[in-house]
């Protein structure tokens, strides 16, 4: 039988700003990526959404970020990889602090937009976030783009790790996300979205943009949770997965198989 993940970015309100539909989606998905406060959220956002998804059980990651409000932490930063380790333990233990207050466990963390792409290539880079990671709780899951350096990294480290997928994001023949500014770099069509996951799942391939098929691995697969049919999406992508004979798990229990 196969077992993924099915997991979200949340909490990215900030102050007045409201983002996503956070109270529809955490029930539906198995793992929350809490945003930090770096490209989005405050501390009201994090204690909020810690304690939504501790309601709905859902599992508990840190979404750290570089610090960029204004870009959502969507624009790539030259940061020394010493000082990209001191932010994502600075966030990391942010979250920390939330869910031990509301006596859960923290499960994992995913950097967020440009950190993400960056490390996915960037060998010091994505050894720097590792290593802060496995500083602060060695215990957490380092989720990272399947066959990213961010997944070999924590292997350095000694952190277990989980590969995500996308199901709205196009892939270049290398395993990189096309880049959100590239034509095709969505996957506007719901029912393709899903076909995608599906065979991600069972086949471990994917078309990338080219039309080539390449490898690919799914522990987790990422909604999101922002967009005008985010919620119908959540709800069909889950729907046809549970038809698939596919168990929707949160990251302990899929990694735990291997």
């Amino acid at each position: 039988m196969y077992r993924v993940d099915l997991n979200c970015d949340l909490g990215e309100s900030f102050g007045a700003w409201k983002m996503g539909m956070d109270e529809a989606v955490i029930p539906l998905i198995s793992s929350a990526n809490v945003a930090c406060g770096f490209h989005a959220s405050d501390p009201m956002v994090m204690a909020k959404t810690v304690a939504l998804a501790k309601q709905s059980g859902v599992a508990i990651g840190a979404h750290p970020g570089y610090p960029d409000l204004q870009g959502f932490g969507r624009r790539n930063m030259a940061i020394p990889p010493k000082e990209a380790k001191a932010m994502v333990q600075y966030q990391v233990g942010a979250l920390q602090a939330f869910c031990k207050a509301n006596g859960v466990q923290m499960q994992h963390v995913k950097p967020h937009g440009a950190m993400y792409n960056m490390a996915g290539k960037d060998e010091a880079l994505a050894l720097a976030i590792c290593e802060g990671i496995a500083e602060v709780d060695d215990k957490l899951i380092l989720m990272g783009l399947s066959g990213s350096c961010m997944l070999s990294a924590a292997q350095q480290v000694g952190l277990q790790s989980a590969r995500e997928v996308f199901a709205d994001r196009a892939y270049n023949e290398d395993g990189s996300l096309v880049a959100r500014g590239k034509p095709g770099a969505m996957i506007e069509d719901e029912d393709l979205a899903v076909e995608r996951v599906i065979r991600m799942i069972q086949n471990g391939t994917v078309t990338a943009i080219t039309g080539k098929e390449i490898p690919i691995r799914a522990d987790s697969v990422c909604v999101h949770g922002d967009g005008p049919k985010a919620l119908a999406f959540v709800q069909k992508i889950r729907t046809a997965l549970t038809g698939e004979g596919i168990s929707i798990v949160n990251l302990r229990e899929v990694i735990g198989e291997r």
